[in-house]
Order: structure tokens, then sequence, then C-alpha cells
């Protein structure tokens, strides 16, 4: 009896097991968790919320600071190794701030894109809000580009990974009100541990739906 039991639950565990889903997160220093003690990155943070909201998920921080949309390109082939079901893509803050070309951005993450669907990767695209200091069409070309891509290539899509902490934007569209600033560092960046949680708390049932869809795909 004591034998069947020790066989059960190994079945049961092997069975758990299975059903976790490894998710890459991919992207720069939002992602990496840029300016906090480990545990209050990003990744970390989503972990904890994904473990108590009862989803099978394991998160990897795939996250490098500075890492531009080319940077992303470059490494996914060796971020998809065989254990990911899953990836978050956050890539284009960086881009942004150095003013680079919005369709080379474009033709990176459509790169990036290709190679998890060439591995049968499901993705949850985040897109991000440009600065209006580069002017109105830049602006548009590069905001643009995240939605066409997540529809092309089917891919979940979250429009803003700062959509937890968004207040009423100037007419210029980067500044942030006073409330909204006081969940960033004083870089006025990177968000801190407080902001990163509101950020989580928002973003986490894509994330969840993400886990899903790459079980339902097995």
């Amino acid at each position: 009896m004591r034998k069947v039991l020790i066989c059960f639950a190994f079945v049961l565990g092997s069975a758990a097991q299975a059903e976790e889903v490894v998710i890459a997160a991919l992207g720069d220093s939002l992602t990496q968790g840029y300016g906090l003690p480990a545990e209050e990155g990003f990744v970390p943070q989503l972990q904890d919320w994904l473990d108590a909201e009862g989803v099978e998920a394991k998160i990897l921080n795939a996250g490098v600071s500075g890492d531009t949309t080319a940077g992303g390109l470059a490494r996914v082939d060796w971020t998809l190794t065989p254990e990911v079901d899953a990836m978050i893509v956050t890539l284009g803050g960086n881009d942004m701030l150095r003013g680079l070309d919005p369709a080379q951005a474009r033709g990176n993450i459509d790169g990036i894109l290709a190679a998890a669907e060439k591995t049968d990767v499901e993705v949850l695209l985040v897109g991000m809000s440009a600065p209006g200091n580069y002017g109105a069409g830049y602006k548009a070309d590069f905001e643009a580009l995240y939605p066409d891509l997540a529809e092309a290539y089917d891919t979940l899509f979250y429009p803003d990974f700062f959509t937890g902490l968004l207040a009423e934007e100037t007419d210029a569209g980067s500044a942030r009100s006073e409330t909204v600033q006081r969940y960033f560092q004083s870089d006025g960046i990177h968000p801190n541990a407080e902001g990163v949680a509101l950020i989580v708390e928002d973003i986490g049932p894509a994330v969840a739906e993400l886990a899903a869809r790459a079980v339902n795909s097995r």
C-alpha cells in the first residue's frame, strides 16, 4: 500500500511539474530590475504575483540594462532554450531615448517575434509610449509598431509597460504628474519597488493569460 501511495504521489508531482510554464522575460533595465534589490525587481515581483494567484509559471529574467531592440534580437535565439514555453518582450525604451529610427525597432522586434513563432513560443508583446520631443511623427511611428506587429503575429498585446502608473500627460506627452513621479527612482525613468508593484498588479493578468495560452498550445 505504501508503495502505491508513493507511486501515486510521484505521478501527481510529475503532472504538476509538466504543467508549469517557463516564461522568458526579454527586455532591458525595466525587466532586469535596475536600481532595485534583487527581490524587488520586476521579475521577482511578477513571480510572487503569479504564485499568489496560483498560476503555474516560472519567470526567467532575460533583461539586460541598456539593451536596445537590436540587442534583444541578437540574443533571442539563445534566450529561446528548449525549456521556454512563452516570452514577454519589453524592448524599445532605449531606442527611443537615443532617438533611433522607429523603422529599425520595427524590424528588430519583427525578427524577435519571427524567432518565437519558429520555435512555437507564445508571446506577450509590451508596448511603449514614445516621448514627444522627437516630433509627432516619430511618436506615432514608434507607438504604432507594437500593435501592428502583435496583430501580424497574433501575439498577446499589452499597450504600455507603465500602464499601471499612467496619469494625464502634457501636450508633449513626456511629463508625469507628481503623484505618478513618486513611484519612480531619482532618475525619473526606472520605477521604484512600489511602482513595480503597481505595474505587476496591472500586467499580471496578461501574463497569466500568456501562461494559459502556452499550456493550451502544447
